[in-house]
């Protein structure tokens, strides 16, 4: 999430109640989260294993618990508890905002766009030209959409990451980290009934131009899908994955978190894919491998029996 216009870090450590190390005349851009930092972000780290990881990522303002050395030009803003003060910088940032009509009175809907029957369209969203919003359909707050887009009945558009903080010393172990991202869907885009998008936690969900999504498709927080992919029904799609542009993903493929998919590569039904893949290929399996060689193992599987038949008949001669 970028901030309205530059905060110094003073007013930022005041804020929160934090001490400084570092470049105490400081100006933060916006909020990040480890995966999406960029210069000038601020983050924060409660968690020794990420102390370092963080402290050199891109972000120039961290938020930590823990007194550390901080490189030249960043700065370190300590307090005891750096989840809590995250969230209050969110929600004073990007507080929740009721609405009492389906559509928003600050939603700027463009020329010729239709809005079907129980449409809800949040606060400060923005949809394009000539877009077609089919009924039941819910974009939430902040969440942007481009010219001659299609959205099919049922589909909920920037809903909260699945994103929890979690304290075994608490009665509720998780605790929701506040989403403040948005999702942004490019122009000639088409998405199916019954498809779920979530917004970033503190970046944006992004579905490029011209891609087209099936019924009942999962997109998670902070994913970036590029232009002209087509992905088939019941495809999951887990946080902070990045997705090449000419992409297919055929039904029931499942992505797991934090990877990326090259340019132009095709995964098969009902695949699994736990890590990066190279673009231009086409994959199959879970997990899933070259699909030339997934087939030809399958097809060797087939035959285990007829070859067990002739070994135990050479056997018995």
């Amino acid at each position: 999430m970028k901030f309205p216009s530059p905060v110094s870090v003073q007013w930022i450590a005041d804020f929160i109640g934090a001490s400084i190390i570092g470049n105490e005349q400081g100006f933060a851009t916006g909020i990040n989260e480890l995966h999406k930092v960029e210069k000038g972000d601020l983050a924060f780290v409660d968690h020794p294993k990420y102390y370092a990881v963080c402290i050199h990522s891109a972000a120039s303002f961290i938020i930590i618990n823990q007194v550390a050395e901080v490189p030249p030009g960043k700065a370190l803003l300590v307090v005891p508890e750096p989840f809590e003060a995250y969230l209050s910088l969110v929600r004073h940032f990007r507080p929740f905002e009721s609405s009492d009509r389906p559509i928003s009175a600050s939603a700027v809907i463009g020329k010729g766009t239709v809005i079907m029957p129980n449409v809800f369209v949040g606060n400060h969203v923005v949809i394009g030209e000539n877009c077609l919003i089919h009924p039941g359909v819910s974009i939430y707050d902040h969440c942007q959409i481009g010219d001659n887009v299609v959205v099919h009945a049922g589909t909920a558009i920037g809903g909260d990451a699945f994103y929890y903080n979690r304290k075994t010393a608490r009665d509720v172990w998780f605790k929701k980290m506040d989403s403040c991202g948005r999702v942004v869907i490019e122009s000639d885009v088409e998405i199916g009934c019954g498809c779920t998008i979530d917004r970033g936690v503190s970046h944006d969900t992004v579905i490029g131009r011209g891609t087209k999504m099936d019924n009942m498709v999962h997109v998670g927080h902070d994913v970036v899908i590029g232009k002209n992919c087509l992905i088939a029904a019941q495809v999951g799609i887990a946080g902070v994955v990045t997705i090449g542009d000419g992409v297919t993903l055929w039904g029931q493929v499942g992505i797991s978190k934090t990877l990326t998919i090259g340019d132009h590569a095709v995964v098969l039904a009902q695949s699994g894919v736990p890590g990066d893949l190279e673009g231009g290929k086409v994959y199959f399996g879970s997990p899933v491998e070259d699909a030339g060689v997934a087939k030809r193992r399958l097809v060797w599987l087939k035959r285990l029996p007829e070859l067990w038949d002739k070994v135990k008949r050479l056997e018995e001669r």
